[in-house]
């Protein structure tokens, strides 16, 4: 076997290994170690770990080995803490920009309330759970330190949905959301419903308790999954993107509504359902912008059964193909984005052409942010601040409310 040492940890959390045979990336191991394997295809699947590194520590799950859920359970906290705020802070340094942070927060284990889980149906049974590292098996959870216990409580009547559901060359996603009103379950990729399923699953929804059980579109329960978003209860869409647990939506909202504090008038790019327009509707007026009409229609029929909120507007727009032009942000106090993994350069750039007097950026991809973020101080805004959410614990990604001040 050759030797290997490991120089860095990769954007995604792999160990760049470097060696007599070049380069490669090496999962589950941590800067400054010592590791023997065999590299195929740039990948050392199966590194041995000859040094360990002091920050290494002992897996507290057991199906860590193999599961993809997780990429950094090996490493302290305080390495991972330390490693996710220089990769922000290396993201900013590579476009010649720095900040001070002003804070981080890690959502405590067991916390994720949002989960898109893959199921199949197998000879035995069903798999449910999340891929193996760079592979479409799936491994099967019987534990989870990552779930919210309820959901995690859930897998066996998840197994029973795929072996109800799915065909056997199928492989079913399972959006699964806990929240006040009991679990909603968004599922696609199986059987087209006939009168038969839809009792199947009608039962077992009952079984579970299930809030709501969405089928490739076709409703099989009628409750309401509310959730709460400031003041307001919002009825998201079936599967619909929402913060992946509580304590991480709290901070990057506090983060927000520091930031828009004295603003009364806000726009809100990439609103969604209403995270952080409902709240901020409570001091100011918000237009909310979105380019999916379902989460928007959600977001209105909350504030409208919301009473004392300020006046909130919604507006169905691509902001990748057609942002809001910098003379139509000039009315706005201050500006919240909070674009895809991918970013937001169009949209950046008329914002830099704009006069509004503050940004609160919220962005999950360090890479990506650190681009727009130049675009902006490019067009005259000052980087002031930035807050880390670490959502996702023990995992690569990372993520940040920005603070931005016209000069």
């Amino acid at each position: 076997m050759s030797l290997w040492q490991i120089e860095r940890l990769g954007r995604r959390g792999d160990g760049v290994a470097v060696g007599a045979d070049g380069r490669a990336l090496a999962p589950l191991t941590l800067p400054g170690e010592e590791i023997e394997g065999e590299a195929r295809d740039g990948r050392i699947a199966s590194p041995r770990i000859a040094t360990p590194s002091p920050d290494r520590v002992k897996p507290i799950c057991r199906h860590y080995s193999a599961c993809g859920g997780c990429a950094l359970m090996h490493a302290s906290e305080g390495f991972t803490t330390g490693w996710k705020t220089r990769v922000v802070e290396g993201a900013l340094a590579a476009h010649g920009l720095q900040a001070p942070v002003a804070g981080m927060h890690i959502s405590p284990p067991r916390s994720r309330r949002r989960a898109v889980l893959s199921g199949r149906r197998t000879k035995k049974g069903a798999l449910v759970g999340f891929h193996a590292r760079a592979s479409q098996v799936i491994t099967d959870l019987q534990a989870c330190h990552v779930l919210h216990p309820v959901i995690a409580a859930a897998l066996p009547l998840l197994r029973q949905i795929v072996i109800v559901g799915a065909s056997r060359s199928a492989e079913l996603t399972l959006t699964v959301i806990h929240g006040p009103a009991g679990l909603d379950v968004a599922v696609r990729g199986g059987k087209p419903v006939d009168a038969g399923l839809f009792r199947a699953l009608a039962a077992l929804a009952d079984q579970g308790d299930l809030a709501r059980l969405d089928w490739d579109g076709e409703a099989i329960t009628r409750r309401a999954p509310a959730l709460p978003m400031g003041s307001a209860r919002v009825v998201p869409p079936p599967g619909a993107f929402l913060q992946a647990t509580t304590e991480g939506e709290a901070a990057l909202l506090a983060a927000v509504q520091e930031i828009t504090r004295d603003a009364r008038r806000i726009t809100d790019l990439f609103a969604g359902c209403g995270t952080f327009s409902l709240p901020l509707a409570e001091a100011a007026q918000v237009h909310a912008v979105e380019g999916l009409a379902a989460p928007l229609q959600a977001l209105d029929a909350a504030w409208r059964d919301t009473p004392d909120l300020q006046r909130v507007t919604t507006e169905i727009r691509d902001l990748a193909r057609r942002p809001l032009a910098a003379g139509e942000l000039a009315r706005f106090d201050a500006i919240v984005i909070d674009p895809p993994r991918s970013g937001a350069g169009a949209q950046a750039r008329e914002i830099a052409a704009s006069p509004v007097p503050k940004i609160a950026f919220v962005a999950c991809d360090p890479v990506n942010f650190a681009r727009d973020a130049k675009i902006l101080t490019d067009g005259g805004y000052v980087l002031s601040g930035i807050h880390i959410v670490d959502q996702f614990r023990w995992s690569p990604h990372v993520e940040t409310v920005a603070e931005f001040h016209r000069r």
